[in-house]
């Protein structure tokens, strides 16, 4: 453990607005936890900032001091790249407050915020932009990998949606980032990740959307999931823009809709959103409720900021995690043959694999325009390796290896970044592809020392 002197901390402390957290001391075990407990790391110092001011602070002792520095939003990074060993983390924890303008359809997040932060403010004026499927994960990071969700169909990623944002650089300069102002900056960060500065302030385009949306979910037994899988594969690209609809292999949960003795047995789950007008959904989910026939189903009119927490008790903090990703154009027969193995041998109950649905707009911005290059996938797949006991680790990271082993002869050979995990370091170009030479030259003129590292990192120019 890096052992800082107490009148340097003393002398940072007084600079703050915000609080420290140091080894044994109060809260700091709380502080220093993250979504996925595969990642365990203790940093030197937390400093939970207040504002500009204290990030600013923060990264010159971290810079002066020689520290790892890490940056934390909302901790759901699957690599654990908000946290690090015998460094310095930036906790946004503090910074959480959402600012809407209702009249001019932006909205001004900090980088602590939530999807569900967001959705709260937002959605009080039936406003909302692309951002994810699960209300707990920060809109900071998902945002700076590309994100994507429910919306995305119609609205695009989220970073096609960002209009400017504010971003301390390495040399602790504040800039505005926008296509007026730093436009190098301002592409890079729309997909490059946390590489390049940290963004203190984001700026949104903002949509109608609900309060109100068409969806649910409806599960089959997996028993008749190639048969829906083929269905679904042959409506995908007749789906109108505003209907979004995923798949989802696991294991029955205990959903109140599905009879007792299905809890636990395979089954394969459509969930969907329709965001058009709310008297024509049933019509525009009418094809998904006869792929089969379903075990159960819970589809109907409910508010947006609701089905953004559906998955919410599916991803709680504190579990294990291991994930593996490719980007998809199709989902061919050989795919479906290695899905159907795949669920026959889940190591965990909670373990899933799924095929998030994008395309739409998505498709229709140039794969230059922004960092975010992957405009060609059609399907973001995931296995989600998923359990409790540390003795499983093993068995559920082999499981979630052997499927993306399979599945990788029918994939783009791309993948989004931020389902990219600790040990896949050597994907980041492929997260890239043709504009990852553009990266390392913004990179190279706004971190040059490559002060910003515990990230899908792309280094600098030497």
């Amino acid at each position: 453990m890096v052992k800082l002197a107490s009148d340097a901390i003393e002398a940072l402390k007084a600079t703050l607005r915000g609080r420290i957290f140091q080894p044994d001391g109060d809260g700091y075990d709380e502080a220093r936890s993250i979504w996925n407990a595969m990642v365990d790391r203790r940093p030197a110092l937390i400093v939970r900032c207040a504002g500009v001011a204290d990030v600013r602070a923060a990264l010159a002792f971290a810079r002066d001091q020689g520290l790892p520095l890490a940056i934390r939003g909302g901790g759901h990074n699957i690599a654990g790249s908000a946290t690090c060993d015998d460094g310095l983390v930036i906790d946004f924890t503090a910074m959480r407050s959402v600012r809407i303008d209702p009249v001019a359809r932006r909205a001004y997040v900090e980088p602590g915020a939530t999807l569900g932060d967001f959705d709260h403010e937002a959605q009080a004026f039936g406003l909302a932009t692309p951002l994810g499927i699960n209300s707990t994960t920060g809109v900071a990071g998902l945002t700076l990998g590309g994100g994507f969700g429910w919306l995305s169909r119609r609205f695009g990623m989220s970073v096609d949606n960002l209009l400017s944002a504010d971003v301390v650089t390495a040399s602790g300069e504040l800039v505005r980032a926008s296509a007026d102002s730093h436009q190098d900056l301002f592409w890079a960060i729309r997909g490059g990740g946390g590489n390049f500065g940290v963004v203190t302030m984001f700026e949104f385009q903002l949509h109608p959307v609900g309060p109100e949306v068409f969806g649910g979910l409806v599960v089959y037994p997996f028993e008749q999931a190639m048969d829906a899988l083929r269905q679904y594969r042959e409506a995908v690209d007749s789906m109108q823009e505003d209907l979004t609809v995923w798949c989802v292999a696991r294991l029955a949960p205990p959903l109140p809709f599905l009879p007792a003795d299905v809890h636990g047995k395979p089954v394969l789950a459509f969930a969907i959103c329709y965001t058009g007008p709310i008297e024509n959904g049933p019509v525009a989910v009418d094809a998904v409720r006869r792929f089969g026939t379903p075990y159960g189903e819970h589809v109907g009119p409910m508010p947006y900021a609701m089905w953004q927490q559906a998955f919410d008790p599916l991803l709680t903090p504190g579990e294990r995690n291991y994930w593996k990703s490719h980007n998809l154009a199709a989902l061919p027969d050989g795919l479906l043959d290695a899905l159907s193995s795949a669920i026959n041998q889940l190591p965990s109950p909670q373990c899933e694999i799924f095929f998030g649905q994008v395309g739409g707009m998505t498709t229709r911005v140039a794969p230059d325009a922004t960092a975010y290059p992957n405009r060609d996938a059609k399907f973001v797949m995931n296995v989600h390796g998923r359990w409790s006991d540390a003795n499983d680790d093993a068995a559920c990271v082999a499981w979630a290896r052997a499927f993306f082993d399979a599945s990788s002869p029918f994939a783009l050979g791309s993948v989004y970044v931020n389902f990219l995990t600790q040990d896949e370091a050597g994907r980041v170009r492929d997260a890239y592809g043709p504009n990852y030479e553009r990266l390392v030259a913004v990179k190279t003129r706004y971190d040059p020392h490559n002060l910003f590292r515990h990230n899908q990192n792309i280094q600098p120019v030497a």
